[in-house]
């Protein structure tokens, strides 16, 4: 459907683009890099900060499963909504801003109700801006390579979620959560600063697609209804949606695992960003790796998620902390591989013009599954650590079963 000036009534370029497409996928790198700082940084010690307000380990993974789900299961709304609107810098910056407002909330909270609505609100910023951010991603990977570029992001994305903790770990250390909290305000202004430098540099990131590619799909009519963006998507992107659905119904939150160090002193309430800090170091190195072995051998390497994810709660609901520094590498491998391939994957997996649709499903799908594990997991926690186990163990070998179906039917090449 077109407006009175025979447009499409999607966002048009406003002008060339100034950045090369590496160049481009680096500069997003860097806004992401100053908004990890933000949110990373308050999620190293979100649990512990939650306990001061006398919430279980039951309720941390509650809130933070919750927090989770907002980030990933709004996706289902946000992605197709970046499909019909084409809009997809004012949904990036508007999720940003949602974000780096919300952090810095958390040091007013006076109950728990409202720390708890900070932490969902800050998440529910990431459900808003991913969808379209990594549509626009996956656009300039087309000259980048697709594992590659998703891993470069992840890389600088992580650099930010390392300096985080380490700057709330000083702040806590110096007085406290809430001065922790406070002064995350300024990486998330250099976030936003980043942000519209790059829109202005890059106005029209689906013009780094192929001629004929996603921009020609992006200016074709929109679905009539917005179910249509969910149905057609193929047996292989379903397989692969249950093989991430039950790989994270066993991956803890951080929270959770940050709970049992600080209610067990474990490890000292200062100390905690920085165990986080060292996941997040890994996190960017495995980010890299795994990117780079998608482009070779494709969803092959993802059979490594659930051999690390099946390792993490024998070492970090340990009482031992070589253990638990151990078990936070692995944890942060992980969330490595979750955060570059698993992503590059989806790209692959859906047609260019429903990449925000695809996203968005994907996200709801592995929100939902991350919110009942959570919440799972933080209760065995406090009742059987041996049950926990069980479950853990359980669930990944399920997820290597259906990843085996997914290499039978497709492939392990090639998604």
């Amino acid at each position: 459907m077109t407006d009175a000036g025979g447009t499409t009534g999607r966002e048009p370029p406003a002008a060339v683009n100034r950045l090369s497409p590496l160049g481009f996928v680096l500069g997003f790198g860097v806004v992401s890099m100053f908004a990890d700082v933000v949110y990373e940084g308050a999620r190293a010690v979100i649990g512990p900060y939650l306990a001061t307000f006398g919430a279980s380990a039951a309720l941390v993974g509650l809130i933070t499963g919750l927090g989770e789900a907002a980030a990933l299961v709004s996706r289902v709304f946000t992605g197709p909504l970046a499909d019909r609107t084409g809009r997809y810098w004012p949904l990036s910056i508007t999720g940003y801003l949602v974000t780096v407002v919300a952090v810095p909330a958390l040091a007013a909270a006076g109950a728990f109700w409202q720390a708890a609505l900070a932490v969902v609100g800050e998440r529910f910023g990431k459900a808003v801006r991913t969808p379209a951010r990594d549509t626009m991603l996956a656009q300039a990977s087309t000259g980048v390579g697709r594992g590659r570029a998703f891993a470069y992001h992840e890389a600088l994305d992580q650099a930010g979620a390392l300096i985080g903790p380490l700057l709330v770990a000083g702040m806590v250390a110096l007085s406290g959560y809430r001065l922790g909290f406070a002064v995350l305000a300024v990486p998330g202004a250099a976030a936003l600063v980043a942000l519209v430098l790059l829109r202005r540099a890059a106005p029209d990131p689906l013009a780094y697609s192929a001629p004929g590619g996603a921009r020609a799909a992006q200016g074709a009519a929109p679905p009539a209804r917005w179910g249509a963006h969910w149905r057609g998507f193929s047996r292989a992107y379903w397989l692969y949606a249950a093989f991430t659905a039950l790989s994270v119904g066993g991956y803890a939150t951080f929270a959770v695992l940050a709970y049992h160090l600080e209610v067990r002193h474990i490890v000292a309430a200062a100390v905690i960003p920085l165990v986080y800090a060292v996941a997040m170091g890994v996190d960017a190195l495995a980010a890299l790796a795994f990117g780079h072995l998608y482009d070779r051998i494709g969803l092959r390497g993802l059979a490594a998620v659930p051999v690390l994810t099946a390792a993490i709660p024998f070492l970090s609901f340990s009482d031992r902390p070589a253990l638990v520094w151990a078990g936070a590498a692995v944890w942060g491998a992980a969330m490595g591989v979750h955060e570059s391939t698993m992503r590059a994957a989806v790209a692959d997996l859906v047609p260019d013009a429903r990449r925000g649709a695809g996203y968005g499903t994907f996200g709801a799908i592995y929100g939902l599954a991350w919110l009942v594990g959570s919440t799972v997991i933080g209760a065995l926690s406090s009742v059987s650590l041996g049950a926990l186990d069980i479950l853990v163990v359980a669930l990944q070998v399920a997820s290597l079963a259906v990843l085996a179906v997914l290499f039978h039917s497709r492939g392990p090449k090639r998604p």
